[in-house]
């Protein structure tokens, strides 16, 4: 398996949705909360929760931390919860509906009597083409000059030097001399002889088979390129969906996505059925996907770089500038990204990790991927706990050198919006990021009823932390993905002026405010101020608590 009282300066905006005419004021002023005053409470997660009393505003990791479900880990995720996990993955790829079933509910368990705000991922399986297995139950070791036979024949139990593939076609187009690379590189052999629909080859890098191994085919050094035509989403995904829906996932992982229409396909399913709120990752892992990147992007809620997958149809050296390259452009269209794949794989089997994958994680975080994720190191891992615990060291080591080097100043930014209010959201999130580095304040507070502010302000990757308060739970937990946003669960009045006081009163009982402290307030509407249906309410403010 492979989340006051003091000075105030206020900087709001009034667009009045029909006139491109936006009339700005500014103005100064006290304000005094009391912690008598608070009514509802606000929800932090334990973990943010606690790390922001022991290390402060400054000192809150911003990437965030996904966490495969396998049977290595299932008793310990309330340690891998306290320890950082802001994402449960469940791939459908592996094991069965009961222990799917069992797994997500562990979950929702964990959340609902310890305290952890944990959202719920699960991978569908997807037309997984040219997927050979051994038939046994471990790794296979083929040695140097050994022949092979790749049948799609179905047959019971292991055979020696036989490879089952799922795919009765998969040999349609390959050649004697072709390359049969097996997982990327795991090991290769030579097509030397068609027999029907079979295939014999001969072993020239020798290696280990696992079960469910990959197959990918080159000649004379490229990917040899076949569409069977089988559609993103098999009958199976589709009762698959049916059940994530039942179990209440909050993001669905697409798998084997070719085209914006994969993913459109499966949204505008949802939204038939009001379930917007589950959110569509578009997972590339394929040369097809890479080449429909941008419009894969914008028709989904997120991204995966599936580094292992992607990795058996592109030649290795070439992943790090995609996964740069996809990093980058999900900032520039707001869409959370997460790299996956092999960050740590050494600790599926060892104690500590090799310093090249420390590297490799801590350049994901450099290039501000807005998570990073552990897979079998978790799933299957020998010590899923320990891994956890290098992957959240070495992402807080590199976001402090950023914010050492100043390295947020050097982002830029692309225009997303068309309509002249959005145009006014995305430019007051990137002048309130600007003003949150310059001012150097402690923290920065959005309210917000779907996130989508609290994404344009974690676009910005600004240095301090941004807590996001919003009275929609669903729409706290999409927000687990968003580099550097702290969601927490308030009911919200209809007077912004009540929501603030009751939010730093409840942060002020929870110590988790101190005299002194300095907040950028960005808020998008302010309900209870008397304006025609079609207006907009929207400011920067920063306050002093006293």
């Amino acid at each position: 398996m492979a989340a006051y009282a003091g000075t105030t300066r206020s900087f709001p905006y009034l667009v009045a949705g029909s006139s491109p005419a936006a009339r700005c004021h500014v103005s100064a002023h006290r304000i005094r909360a009391s912690a008598a005053g608070a009514t509802g409470e606000a929800a932090m997660d334990v973990v943010s929760e606690a790390e922001l009393r022991e290390k402060g505003f400054m000192g809150m990791r911003k990437t965030k931390l996904v966490c495969t479900v396998g049977p290595a880990c299932v008793e310990a995720l309330p340690a891998l919860a306290r320890g950082g996990m802001g994402v449960a993955r469940v791939n459908l790829c592996h094991g069965g509906r009961e222990w799917h079933r069992a797994a997500m509910r562990a979950v929702r368990k964990l959340n609902e009597e310890e305290g952890f705000c944990v959202s719920l991922m699960v991978d569908t399986e997807g037309s997984q083409l040219l997927v050979a297995d051994h038939g046994g139950a471990t790794s296979v070791k083929a040695e140097d000059e050994s022949e092979w036979l790749f049948t799609s024949k179905k047959t019971d139990g292991a055979h020696p030097f036989t490879m089952h593939v799922n795919f009765e076609k998969f040999s349609d187009g390959i050649l004697v001399g072709d390359e049969l690379v097996i997982d990327g590189g795991m090991a290769t052999f030579e097509v030397i002889e068609k027999i029907g629909n079979d295939l014999c080859c001969k072993c020239t890098d020798p290696g280990l088979l696992l079960p469910r191994a990959k197959l990918s085919f080159w000649r004379n050094g490229k990917l040899v390129e076949r569409n069977f035509g089988l559609p993103t989403l098999s009958a199976k995904d589709w009762a698959d969906v049916e059940f994530l829906i039942a179990e209440g996932v909050d993001c669905i992982a697409l798998s084997f996505v070719k085209d914006d229409n994969d993913v459109k396909q499966l949204k505008a399913y949802l939204s038939r059925r009001s379930l917007e709120h589950i959110k569509i990752f578009a997972k590339i892992e394929s040369l097809e996907s890479l080449k429909n990147l941008k419009d894969i992007i914008m028709a989904s809620d997120g991204v995966m770089v599936a580094r292992g997958d992607l990795g058996v149809q592109i030649p290795l050296e070439q992943i790090p500038a995609i996964q740069e390259s996809i990093v980058t452009l999900c900032r520039h269209l707001n869409k959370p990204v997460i790299v996956a794949s092999q960050l740590l794989e050494s600790m599926v089997e060892y104690p500590t990790p090799t310093r090249a994958e420390v590297a490799d994680v801590s350049e994901a975080v450099r290039q501000y991927a807005d998570a990073v994720m552990l897979s079998a190191e978790s799933a299957i891992g020998a010590y899923p706990q320990k891994a956890l615990s290098v992957l959240r060291a070495a992402s807080e080591r590199m976001e402090s050198w950023s914010r050492e080097e100043n390295m947020q100043k050097l982002l830029p930014q692309h225009q997303l919006a068309i309509a002249l209010p959005d145009r006014i959201s995305e430019q007051i999130c990137n002048c309130a990021v600007e003003m949150a580095n310059n001012l150097a304040v402690d923290a920065i507070f959005v309210y917000t009823k779907h996130g989508h502010m609290a994404s344009l302000l974690s676009r910005n990757r600004p240095n301090p932390p941004i807590f996001a308060f919003t009275d929609d739970a669903n729409s706290r937990k999409s927000m687990n993905l968003y580099w550097g946003v702290i969601p927490l669960h308030l009911p919200l009045s209809d007077s912004m002026d009540d929501n603030f006081k009751k939010t730093i009163s409840l942060m002020k009982s929870k110590s988790s405010v101190k005299p002194g402290d300095t907040i950028l307030l960005v808020s998008d509407s302010d309900l209870n101020r008397p304006c025609a249906a079609s207006s907009v309410f929207q400011s920067i403010q920063v306050r002093t608590v006293d």
